[in-house]
């Protein structure tokens, strides 16, 4: 029987970013950081693969790597402007090539090799050597653009992949879920004027980057009705998710009919995320791949990867993942998460809800789905 692959290379873990002070300029009233507050710091991804190990959800996974993106590969996305620029700082001491994309000596060779993992990942489902696949990959991709990073993101991950894909296996239907509470701006801009790419994109409203993923954002040109953005009210809790899938995202990959679905899958909706202001919990993974999976099977005999994006609290990314991952494979361990109970305690109203889910319908309305 064939297992759920499981992509991962220890050196991503090596990348290093910059601090939260980055973000957030120290100075004036602000006390300097401490020095140990990297914002996309490889905690959360360690530990979650930590927590896969010891728990004995790895060990029924098939582990794989893979090798570094090509150049060849790279520039089916990335001009070699870019490229050559993004090199020079890495063999240097690193530098920022974007908005929020830092990274130090080496960081080019790193982000190959994150790359590397998704087209590899994606490559296997696609042959059915294995059953699904879970990318662990650092860093992450969703926000970066062809000419630039952003976000933490240094290489669009999946837009490479989907390339190698179409190159390769000549597919002409792929669609990218993309769960990540931050709007995936970079996969959107890549594919925005194309209809052999779908893009849905489940959101915090106005998170990042400021004034990105608007409702109304539906594509252009040739890709007009070949992109969906579900931009959710802060604060938006497990309801509003079910809901996003019954009234949205279900009707779009039922009407698109995909031959390969893709998530991107940011860890970051979590009620204990600490650049978000969102209510999920680890159950809610669960569920949304639950649904995925069921999709996948009913629409492109299975075919799903699920590549790793966002995703900040180190505390509790693991438990969401574990959680996520268990199902992908189709197991449960004994994992208990110590936070579930008092997440779901949490969760909005009955009044919020129904006001998240009446936007919800006016937009499923307005798109005809």
């Amino acid at each position: 029987m064939k297992k759920t692959g499981f992509f991962y290379d220890e050196r991503c873990m090596w990348h290093v970013g910059q601090l939260y002070a980055g973000i957030f300029p120290v100075g004036g009233w602000v006390q300097p950081s401490n020095g140990t507050g990297l914002a996309e710091a490889p905690d959360t991804k360690r530990r979650l693969k930590s927590l896969m190990d010891v728990s004995g959800l790895l060990a029924m996974l098939e582990q794989r790597s893979a090798k570094p993106a090509t150049e060849t590969q790279l520039m089916r996305i990335h001009p070699q402007s870019f490229l050559h620029r993004f090199k020079l700082l890495s063999e240097k001491t690193g530098g920022d090539i974007g908005h929020e994309a830092s990274f130090g000596h080496g960081g080019y060779e790193i982000a190959k090799i994150s790359a590397g993992l998704a087209i590899a990942g994606i490559d296997a489902v696609i042959r059915l050597e294995v059953k699904n696949a879970y990318i662990l990959s650092r860093p992450p991709g969703h926000h970066c653009l062809p000419d630039q990073g952003m976000g933490f993101c240094l290489l669009a991950n999946i837009p490479l992949a989907i390339e190698e894909a179409i190159a390769t296996h000549k597919l002409s239907r792929i669609a990218v879920l993309d769960w990540d509470v931050h709007h995936g701006n970079g996969t959107e801009a890549i594919y925005l004027e194309r209809a052999d790419v779908l893009t849905i994109s489940i959101h915090q409203e106005n998170c990042f980057p400021i004034g990105s993923g608007l409702a109304q954002m539906r594509g252009q040109g040739k890709g007009l009705g070949y992109n969906l953005n579900i931009p959710l009210l802060p604060g938006s809790g497990d309801q509003a998710y079910r809901d996003a899938f019954e009234l949205l995202v279900k009707p779009a990959l039922r009407k698109y009919k995909p031959e390969l679905i893709i998530v991107a899958s940011g860890l970051d909706a979590n009620a204990l995320d600490p650049l978000a202001r969102m209510m999920l919990h680890s159950e809610s993974y669960r569920w949304m791949t639950t649904e995925i999976m069921a999709l996948a099977d009913e629409m492109c005999s299975g075919r799903l990867a699920i590549v790793h994006e966002g995703g900040y609290s180190e505390s509790y990314v693991p438990f969401c993942g574990q959680a996520l991952i268990e199902q992908l494979a189709g197991m449960k361990t004994g994992v208990a998460d110590p936070a579930l109970d008092f997440i779901k305690a949490q969760q909005p109203n009955a009044g919020f809800q129904a006001y998240q889910r009446g936007l919800l319908e006016a937009q499923a309305k307005a798109a005809k789905l």
